[in-house]
This record gives C-alpha cells, sequence and structure tokens, in this order.
C-alpha cells in the first residue's frame, strides 16, 4: 500500500439496496409504519393483467409520513419481527384531511 492510497479518503457505498415504492396504509404504532406496494403482473395462464399487493412493515423514526403518503423504502437488517425496511423518504403528501 503506498502512501497516496493511505492518504485517499474512503468512499461509503451502500450498494445496491431494494426499494419499493408504496402507499402508507397505517401509521398508528410508534416509529412503525405499514406500506401497501401494488405492483401489475401478467397472469401466468390468462395473461390478463392483475395487480398484487404486499404489506411492508417499515421504520419511521421521525414520524414523518402519515396515512395516504406515498412513500420510498428501503431494506435494511431485521429490526423486529416484523421490520425488515426503513424509510428513505416522502415522495408526495396525501391531499386528505385528517
Amino acid at each position: 500500500m503506498t502512501a497516496e492510497n493511505a492518504a485517499a479518503p474512503a468512499v461509503e457505498r451502500e450498494g445496491s439496496r431494494q426499494e419499493r415504492i408504496g402507499v402508507v396504509s397505517s401509521a398508528k404504532m410508534q416509529k412503525t409504519i405499514v406500506v401497501k406496494v401494488t405492483r401489475k403482473m401478467a397472469h401466468p395462464l390468462y395473461h390478463r393483467v392483475m395487480r398484487k399487493t404486499k404489506k411492508y412493515y417499515a421504520h419511521d423514526e421521525t414520524g414523518d409520513a402519515r396515512v395516504g403518503d406515498t412513500v420510498r423504502i428501503i431494506a435494511s437488517r431485521p429490526l423486529s419481527k416484523l421490520k425488515r425496511w426503513r424509510l428513505a423518504e416522502v415522495i408526495a403528501r396525501s391531499t386528505r384531511v385528517a
């Protein structure tokens, strides 16, 4: 290892983590939100386009997300029995008055 390489700053590289975009369906828990992610897929036999939804429990440290918001979540280490995702950003706020 040369002196040039030792003096170079360490580059933080997160890698390619899985990301999902969905709508918050529940924000009643402390620091946890439930995000509903909808994807479209073709039926294997009938080739009709179907919607499949899945719920993800995500960690929301600051409590920013509210019901109806569109959010981006990224995969993380297991945080609890069900939480394997964390909130990356709130993409769009809900226009619904709560």
